[in-house]
């Protein structure tokens, strides 16, 4: 029989679309975003769970990783063993969560961002705080199990979390779409939280905040935005600004130290030796000249870092440049999005603390059920041991009178007396009146005859009284939601006393950074570059004494104030700026530094043509002249900007500037080619524009002509210059107009 191919005719776009909805779906649920209730994301979770179900608790010795990794993976997180590595040792690093949930033995790593030794290497075991507020009570139906995923094995939904997970540790995830950023927070003021809200369901963001101040980060550090925190908390949206802890340290000789004993917790890692860099370049960039010396003390005992500082230097002022320049002072993002209800959402303090709240309700509900159906199952078979107790003669001479168990247990449930031999015809009549429970005739028929003893009968009356008692006060729990909570409740203060601590960050509302520079005292120097490329600047004094030298042995001098800005026009029509203050002043014979290492001029692919002071260039006007004979005038005002590099003038296609000089009104212009053309016309003729234009013609050049060089010369004034080993008289080159062929010396 032949089957016909069924074909679904579908929109491309809308099946691609549908795919990635369900892939970013599947992305933002299972694998990146924290479930609101145990404050947990998928692969945490299922760590936790299997460390539970290995029987690696708090108080049994610790488990190679690599086992733990292994037995996750193939279990219950098909995703790769580094991201469940990953996710147990950060579990482990107290630097990052404010309660770690794993117990590690061996390298983990460090705050200053060293990696975590090989799973292979490294041994854990779960926190006791885990054992009783993550994963207690998984034995008493709590929470619902669901398949794995191959369904060979179960795992829970969620973790029965006693505490909100979500605020204590926080949490940070990348999703398709969207990013979760939550700050951890201080354990004992989340559990003052809870409780609050346990008495008013109503409270405001505000009066939570009177039991839960703001994110105390494992760090420490200093929040310094505390104002702005009842928006974040009422939003789940904003920016705390953090600062690290810095202490001015007196030592011998007058001399002063900061010593950062907290760091911001956005510090953590690489940014620790970023920070060391950035101090480095604040010094190489002369941001400042107070700073000696920084070291890295930092240990297992905590942040330590010694900034030396010179004598007299302002201590505060220079605390104030590291929080504005340096990563001392960042701002910590929050968004605090979660699983809630099976879709991601933005949530504030108190829906947080809200969907916990539901959350431990539900739990309760489903462990006093538990408890309470094991109690009555116990007070069945109790009740019948008793009554058994009371007739246990009775019940001899009917074990002794069956042919087989079933006989037995008939008569004592329903009092059939048949296939039973009785002594006496009144044992039969009592017998017959027996109606025990299938589950109490177990009992009995499995009961010992020790249990007959006087003290064993009366042990057991005491534990039926018990066991009433506990399903009077499970009855009570489970029909008074005050007395549920009361239990909640009691069961927080306890996890607090054993587990809280005192804060670490401090919150405050602090005045920005202001950092004061010290006004550098203006002076005349003398910029000096060589053939090679090397720039220095020296004092005008120094250059006097060795002017002859310098005017030899350098290709660019210039006389400029060290506050000013050097400006070097190049071929291509670009012009670099580089501040005087960045060349290295020093002495004559100092050998100075490449002109590439302090600006964006490239030797290697850039010629320079004109080198000036910027602040002198302002009031003067600049003549470019290119190789395709391209000339215009423009003011030099033009190039007065705060960019390191810009374009001087436009070029056309092949074409390069080949002269920039400062040009004057009453001046005249020679323009040179390869030809040997001249052309002379005075300099009013050449048109003023702005930096962008090509400008206009200067000369008419013949075929593979170029323009060599240019000329300028006072009228009334003679020049001269040699031109193939001839004298050439500018002055009295016939005077002509601009954009014309000129004329071809002839010697």
């Amino acid at each position: 029989m032949e089957t016909k191919e069924q074909i679904i005719r579908t929109e491309y776009s809308e099946v691609m679309q549908k795919s990635y909805i369900d892939y970013a779906m599947s992305v933002i649920i299972a694998r990146a975003l924290p479930d609101v209730r145990d404050g947990l994301k998928p692969v945490q979770r299922r760590t936790l769970y299997d460390m539970h179900e290995l029987g690696i608790r708090y108080d049994k010795p610790y488990r190679k990783c690599a086992r733990i990794v292994g037995d996750t993976m193939g279990k219950y997180h098909p995703h790769g063993d580094s991201s469940i590595y990953d996710a147990l040792v950060v579990m482990a690093q107290e630097f990052k969560k404010g309660l770690p949930l794993v117990d590690g033995h061996g390298n983990f790593g460090s705050i200053e961002g060293d990696g975590a030794a090989a799973m292979r290497y490294t041994e854990a075991r779960l926190q006791k705080i885990t054992q009783e507020a993550y994963l207690a009570d998984l034995d008493k139906d709590v929470v619902d199990f669901v398949p794995n995923f191959d369904e060979t094995e179960k795992e829970p939904e969620v973790l029965p979390v006693k505490v909100p997970n979500l605020l204590v540790n926080g949490a940070e995830g990348i999703a398709v779409g969207m990013a979760t950023s939550i700050p951890p927070h201080n354990f004992g003021e989340v559990i003052d939280g809870v409780i609050a809200y346990m008495k008013n369901p109503d409270i405001t963001t505000e009066e939570m905040m009177k039991y839960i101040k703001g994110p105390d980060f494992p760090t420490g550090g200093i929040v310094t935005n505390q104002d702005e925190l009842l928006s974040i908390y009422e939003t789940g949206i904003g920016k705390i600004k953090v600062r690290g802890k810095v202490e001015i340290e007196a030592v011998k000789g007058g001399k002063e130290h900061l010593i950062i004993t907290e760091i911001p917790y956005t510090m953590i890692g690489a940014n620790i030796g970023k920070f060391l860099n950035d101090v480095y370049s604040l010094v190489e960039t002369k941001k400042t000249n107070d700073i000696v010396d920084i070291s890295n003390q930092s240990s297992k005992e905590g942040i330590r870092i010694v900034i030396e500082l010179r004598k007299g230097a302002d201590a505060q002022n220079l605390c104030n440049l590291l929080y504005k320049k340096t990563k001392l002072e960042d701002t910590f993002g929050v968004n605090m999005l979660a699983v809630a209800d099976g879709r991601p959402e933005t949530l504030g303090l108190v829906p947080i603390i809200r969907h916990h709240v539901k959350f431990q309700y539900e739990l309760a509900t489903r462990k006093y059920k538990t408890l309470l159906a094991k109690e009555l199952d116990k007070k069945e078979i109790q009740e019948g041991l008793i009554r058994a107790c009371d007739v246990i003669d009775l019940i001899i001479e009917i074990l002794r009178g069956s042919r087989n168990i079933k006989d037995a247990k008939n008569c004592l449930m329903n009092g059939v007396t048949e296939n039973i031999k009785f002594k006496t015809k009144e044992s039969e009549k009592k017998a017959s009146k027996l109606n025990f429970t299938e589950r109490q005739a177990t009992a009995i028929l499995e009961m010992r005859l020790y249990k007959l003893i006087g003290l064993e009968v009366e042990a057991l009356m005491d534990e039926h009284n018990t066991t009433l008692k506990n399903i009077a006060e499970y009855e009570d729990i489970l029909t008074n939601r005050s007395t549920m909570a009361k239990v909640i409740m009691k069961e927080l203060d306890g996890l607090k006393k054993n587990y809280s601590r005192k804060r670490r960050t401090h919150i405050d509302n602090v005045e920005a950074a202001v950092y004061e520079e010290k006004k550098m005292e203006e002076m005349e120097v003398v910029f000096l570059m060589d053939r090679f490329g090397y720039a220095k600047t020296i004092d005008v004094a120094a250059y006097e004494r060795n002017k002859e030298a310098a005017d030899n042995e350098n290709k660019y001098i210039l006389h400029c104030m060290n506050t000013g800005k050097i400006c070097i026009f190049t071929k291509d029509g670009k012009m670099h700026q580089v501040k005087v203050m960045d060349i290295p002043y020093g002495k004559f014979r100092d050998k100075g530094q490449p002109i590439d290492n302090i600006s964006n001029y490239d030797s290697t692919q850039e010629e320079i043509v004109y080198i000036c002071d910027s602040e002198q260039m302002r009031y003067a006007k600049l003549l470019f002249a290119t190789k395709q004979g391209m000339i215009k005038k423009v003011e030099g005002t033009e190039f007065q900007v705060t960019k390191r590099t810009i374009t001087a003038t436009k070029l056309q296609p092949e074409d390069e500037v080949v002269k920039i000089q400062v040009v004057t009104e009453n001046q005249h212009i020679v323009l040179q080619t390869t030809d040997g053309f001249f052309l002379r016309f005075p300099a009013a003729e050449v048109t003023e524009k702005k930096k962008g234009a090509i400008g206009v013609r200067g000369i008419r050049l013949k075929k593979d002509d170029a323009l060599t060089d240019v000329y300028l010369f006072e009228e009334g004034t003679e020049c001269k210059i040699s031109y193939h080993e001839k004298e050439v008289t500018l002055n009295r080159l016939k005077l002509a107009k601009r954009d014309g062929t000129g004329t071809k010396y002839r010697g």
